[in-house]
C-alpha cells in the first residue's frame, strides 16, 4: 500500500472521529464504505482516509486527549455524516456482505433545493462506534412540482 497525502487534495474540513477500537473501525471505513488509507500512524492508532470522490475522514483511537466531556456509546449522537458516492448500490452490497444492518433505507428522495428539487438514492448505516452515515448517490435535478412548492414532506438537509 502506497501512503501519501490525499490524492484528491486536502479537503477544507475533515472530521476526525474518535473510535473505541481502531482495529474494528478501520476495516469498516475501508472495506465496507470504500475509503482508501491516504496515510496512517499505526503506533498512534490513526488513519487519514479518502474516497475517489473527494470525501475524507480521520480515525483516531480514543486516548482521552481530545474529549471535551464524557463520551458514551453511541458516539455519533447529534451528528450525521453525508457521504456522496458514484454508486450507492455497490456500497450497499458491501454493507450487506459485511453483515452490517442498515439503519434506514434504501430509499429515493427528492428535496427542495432553492428553485428546484435534487434527487438522491440513500442508505443509512452506523459505524462500529455508532456514528450515523448517510451514503447517497445524486440522481439529478428537476423543476419544483406544484405540490413540493407548497408542502415540504420532511426537513431540508444539506
Amino acid at each position: 500500500m502506497t501512503e501519501t497525502p490525499p490524492r484528491t487534495g486536502w479537503a477544507p474540513m475533515v472530521p476526525e472521529l474518535l473510535v473505541e477500537d481502531f482495529a474494528a473501525s478501520l476495516p469498516f471505513w475501508r472495506d465496507v464504505l470504500g475509503f482508501a488509507v491516504a496515510y496512517s500512524r499505526p503506533d498512534q492508532f490513526f488513519a487519514y482516509l479518502e474516497r475517489p470522490e473527494g470525501a475524507q475522514v480521520m480515525l483516531h483511537q480514543r486516548a482521552n486527549v481530545w474529549e471535551t466531556g464524557p463520551l458514551e456509546r453511541p458516539f455519533g449522537r447529534g451528528v450525521m455524516f453525508q457521504l456522496y458516492v458514484a454508486d450507492v448500490a455497490a456500497v450497499e452490497a458491501r454493507i450487506a456482505a459485511a453483515g452490517v444492518p442498515l439503519h434506514h433505507g434504501p430509499r429515493e428522495v427528492w428535496r427542495r433545493t432553492g428553485d428546484r428539487e435534487s434527487g438522491q438514492r440513500e442508505v443509512f448505516v452506523l459505524d462500529p462506534d455508532g456514528y450515523l452515515i448517510m451514503v447517497a448517490e445524486r440522481i439529478g435535478e428537476r423543476p419544483l412540482s406544484p405540490v413540493t412548492a407548497v408542502i415540504s414532506p420532511e426537513p431540508q438537509r444539506g
